[in-house]
């Protein structure tokens, strides 16, 4: 029995949600997805048992936005255990690591079932590492009961296995997209919202910029320490939100032909934004699981230790630095972080491309088991690579480049939900808007539900 095997036989232990028969409505489908949107939001607030109160966290992290966490609560891991397993797994199916077919559905449901599995050890063994480096007790005097400790690992992983739930209703039919995407996003929006209208009263300096302008009766705060949002940032994040609506309706046209419909020509429009968001995510869980570890490592080896330093410098120069004054007053930093950034993004996409089937070679063979065919070639999927490669790995580079840019030109500015948050929630946003449009389609015309065999 392999690894896969292995961790598909344990998820048949774990409880599971069918696919809802008949298919709901598309308003019911909305309300579940309204549902577990709710949820969330509550657990977000629900601290955990067993540990000192938090103070309330105005600071806003990679961590928190990508893997839409918070902190001290039920929701302190968040999505982060199913985001790693998941991308886990699909490197090694991609590298060829692991062999398995995931156009078969008997293969893609153990993929899934094993993603399952993985995703709930992950869990356990980050709220292991929380409780072992004392990260909710240190510095507080007290010393926590094994049994208090076992209570919070149990909170943090049931936890973790009902956001699985709530993703697997989602996927099934029960509602819209998937609990990630949805999470992501509210976690954004909500970024956006405190950004401009968050208050806490117990720091010296409001926090929000419309609290700000009215507590310090200037228009104009152009720039303000620490992070805090500002007129710069505002500008930026609707010029950036803008660009992005503007730069993912561009695509790129390859004209074709089909021997099945008499030579009739068309064309293959490729997406300007050839890999999406893609890379500045991966880049965005890579330095996000760096943070989450620096914290571990300072628990557990001690803040002064000299692993502990090092690693906290190497994380300090990949985080980005929060609006033009911490930008331009560590300009080393911002440098390292907009190199690295950049590097990352366009290795990323490559990998991306490769792995997830977009490659020249993948996209000739299907074109050719369709019929395509480029206007005076011959029907030889060699050619037909030859022709996409021009296209397709010049995209995936621009694209890499374009996407980097918009995450680190926003950051640097201090756009309010971070250049990573704002570049994930257009695109699921523009993803929801496709899929509540193709949805009412389908509820419209029912005889197209049948053509296309949906149940």
């Amino acid at each position: 029995m392999g690894v896969l095997d292995f961790l598909a036989a344990v998820a048949d232990r774990f409880p599971t949600v069918e696919k809802p028969v008949p298919r709901p409505s598309l308003y019911r489908r909305l309300a579940w997805t309204g549902i577990i949107l709710v949820l969330y939001l509550v657990m977000s607030n629900i601290p955990l048992y067993g540990i000192p109160a938090q103070a309330t966290e105005t600071t806003v992290s990679l961590q928190r936005i990508i893997f839409a966490s918070s902190a001290g609560s039920l929701m302190e891991l968040g999505i982060g255990p199913i985001v790693t397993a998941g991308l886990i797994l699909q490197v090694l199916v991609g590298a060829k690591l692991i062999d398995i077919d995931l156009n078969d559905p008997e293969s893609r449901k153990k993929f899934t079932a094993a993603q399952k599995s993985l995703a709930i050890f992950f869990a356990v063994f980050e709220a292991t590492m929380y409780v072992i480096g004392n990260k909710y007790w240190q510095g507080t005097g007290i010393t926590p009961s094994w049994s208090i400790k076992i209570i919070v690992i149990a909170q943090l992983a049931f936890a973790a296995f009902l956001v699985q739930l709530f993703d697997e209703m989602l996927q099934k039919g029960w509602g819209i997209g998937s609990a990630i995407s949805l999470f992501i996003l509210a976690g954004v929006a909500y970024q956006i919202f405190w950004s401009l209208l968050g208050y806490v009263p117990q720091i010296a300096e409001t926090y929000g910029f419309i609290p700000a302008v009215l507590q310090e009766r200037n228009l104009l705060l152009i720039a303000r320490p620490n992070g805090y949002p500002d007129l710069t940032g505002l500008f930026a994040t609707v010029a950036i939100i803008l660009f992005l609506v503007y730069v993912q309706a561009m695509r790129v046209e390859i004209p074709v032909t089909s021997a099945r419909l008499r030579g009739i020509r068309t064309r293959v429009p490729l997406q300007f934004m050839y890999v999406t968001n893609i890379p500045i995510l991966l880049v965005g869980i890579l330095v996000a699981d760096l943070q989450l570890f620096n914290g571990i490592i300072q628990n557990i080896a001690g803040p002064e230790s000299t692993i502990a330093r090092y690693y906290e410098q190497l994380v300090y120069y990949v985080t980005p630095p929060r609006g033009i004054i911490p930008a331009l007053s560590d300009p080393m930093r911002t440098l390292t972080f907009t190199i690295s950034w950049t590097i990352m993004s366009v290795a990323f996409g490559y990998m991306w491309v490769e792995l997830a089937g977009l490659n020249p070679t993948d996209q000739a063979e299907k074109l050719v088991k369709s019929g395509m065919e480029v206007p005076g070639m011959r029907r030889n999927p060699k050619i037909l690579e030859g022709i996409l490669a021009k296209y397709i790995y010049p995209l995936t580079l621009l694209s890499s480049l374009i996407v980097a840019a918009i995450a680190i030109v926003a950051d640097i500015f201090g756009a309010y939900g971070t250049g990573t948050g704002i570049l994930l929630a257009v695109g699921i946003i523009n993803q929801y808007y496709m899929m509540i449009s193709y949805e009412r389609a389908l509820e419209t015309y029912p005889l197209l539900r049948k053509i296309l065999g949906e149940g």
